[in-house]
């Protein structure tokens, strides 16, 4: 036999041996206490966390449904706001850009319109600076930069450079 049926049967025997050795009175009392350990532990792993996990699921059910109320009405919002066309940006001029340039302490060497296009030319000036009102202007006027030339200068963070423009398109 293998040492594990062997110890099997060792434990069983010793068991018998516990409870032949107990007299009729204390037998009761020990089914008595195993089936209220049983029970216990039945409840406290079974019955209890799916009683309290059911009661806070109904409190919190009202909450989660109002939630996904919410999610619908603006999922609605979005889908008729996407249909609406857009307003247009203001359009692109040596004044809109001047003003935007002022508004970031930028002052261009030399600013050429033509058309759709816009060419400026910056002398040593912060290349952050020039990066943070190329971002403002691509969301507030929808103008792309079309080429970018750079050349750093000495001093860290400054910059010559030479940008052409477009509203509207890449």
């Amino acid at each position: 036999m293998s040492k594990a049926k062997l110890s099997t049967q060792e434990l069983r025997a010793r068991a018998d041996a516990f409870w032949q050795a107990r007299t009729e009175q204390e037998r009761k009392l020990l089914r008595v206490g195993g089936i209220v350990v049983g029970l216990g532990l039945f409840y406290g792993l079974l019955v209890g966390p799916a009683l309290d996990g059911r009661a806070q699921l109904n409190k919190e059910l009202p909450l989660l449904h109002q939630q996904a109320a919410e999610m619908q009405v603006m999922a609605r919002e979005a889908q008729a706001l996407k249909g609406q066309s857009d307003i247009a940006p203001t359009p692109m001029s040596r004044e809109t850009l001047n003003a935007s340039l002022a508004a970031r302490s930028l002052n261009p060497q030399s600013l050429n319109i033509t058309g759709d296009y816009a060419k400026l030319q910056f002398n040593g000036v912060q290349y952050a600076g020039v990066v943070a009102w190329l971002d403002a202007i691509r969301t507030e006027s929808r103008i792309n930069v079309i080429d970018a030339s750079f050349t750093a200068q000495d001093a860290p963070g400054v910059v010559n450079g030479v940008l052409t423009l477009r509203q509207g398109g890449r």
